[in-house]
């Protein structure tokens, strides 16, 4: 039989957005449950680089502490997969595994993050989040001075050579799917004595997750210790378009649209982390998140401020209908 949970929220991701909501609003007293999946972006990191006061911890420690806090103010962590959702305000329910459990909810947060699509390559998936990377300010400064290779897919290939020059004067431009530089470019590369390869790469050639090579069609290989790429970010929108959401385009592909403080066009629902931002990095995922989780329960408090404000008039009006009652039969038996 399914198990059936009563929360106030519901939050769907345990990952630093998630978390995030949670304490805020489990700090607030709110009721929450968080589902997590235990899949998050980062598993594959050494460290987590600019969180402010926890430079470089590991992501699985940063996620242990932040499930003890959030569970030492009350939330309920639920381990598994949210597979379905439905609902409108003050009445949604979050399927998890296909049924084994549901949560029913008034609010829900979804911070359910993205999904990288690496080049399809040999060694890519290997090295990922180690010596493969995307990011210089996630791990640009642990490939700092190393060979590094720019992997081409498209347009933004210029821009990470930019980014990680600043780290390395050892910078390889790799075109693969990239468009051949303009001629601006070209100058650019050269004053930046950047090396452009044109053959499409083939494979890359690591160690465990230690890159040693990049191969290029026809054999020839290159020394290399860090290959950067640029992925194809999938958010994951499945939740929100079940409940009725439209995800939003961008050149880096599909996002959740949100306001300011995290709500989205669904109403009841919000979102927070690579969800809704798939730029963000892991401080900036727990800042959206608490913003969703304090605006969440300003929503929820306001709500319950009208449902009391009703009750009470309710309540006074069949004070009065009462009295009024009472009076005509009081009078009654007295003869008036």
């Amino acid at each position: 039989m399914s198990e059936k949970i009563q929360a106030d929220v519901v939050v769907v991701g345990g990952g630093a957005a998630g978390l995030a909501a949670a304490v805020a609003l489990a700090r607030s007293r709110r009721g929450v449950v968080v589902i997590d999946a235990g899949q998050p972006r980062n598993a594959s990191a050494a460290g987590a680089h600019n969180v402010l006061g926890q430079e470089g911890v590991a992501p699985a420690e940063l996620l242990a502490r932040g499930r003890a806090e959030a569970t030492a103010y009350g939330a309920r962590i639920v381990s598994g997969v949210a597979t379905g959702a439905s609902g409108t305000v003050d009445d949604f329910t979050i399927e998890v595994d296909d049924g084994r459990m549901h949560v029913t909810a008034r609010r829900v947060v979804l911070a359910t993050g993205l999904v990288d699509k690496l080049p399809d390559m040999p060694g890519a998936e290997a090295a990922w989040g180690r010596t493969v990377l995307h990011c210089p300010f996630c791990h640009g400064w642990e490939v700092r001075d190393h060979r590094i290779a720019v992997l081409g897919r498209n347009e933004n290939a210029i821009h990470q050579v930019l980014l990680f020059r600043q780290l390395s004067e050892n910078v390889t431009l790799f075109l693969h799917d990239a468009q051949e530089p303009s001629d601006e470019q070209r100058e650019q590369l050269a004053a930046l004595n950047v090396r452009v390869v044109t053959p499409r790469v083939e494979r890359l050639l690591v160690d465990g997750t230690s890159v040693r090579a990049v191969e290029i069609e026809g054999g020839k290989t290159f020394e290399m210790d860090a290959v950067v790429v640029a992925p194809v970010f999938l958010a994951r929108t499945e939740l929100f378009e079940a409940l009725g959401g439209v995800p939003a385009a961008t050149p880096f592909g599909q996002q959740i649209a949100v306001d300011p403080r995290g709500q989205t066009s669904v109403p009841g629902v919000w979102a927070a982390g690579n969800a809704s931002d798939l730029s963000a990095m892991v401080v900036a995922s727990a800042a959206a998140g608490l913003m969703a989780g304090a605006a969440i329960h300003g929503d929820l408090a306001m709500s319950d401020l009208a449902r009391t404000v009703n009750e009470r008039r309710d309540s006074f009006s069949a004070a009065r209908e009462a009295e009024k009652w009472d009076r005509i039969l009081g009078d009654r038996r007295h003869g008036l």
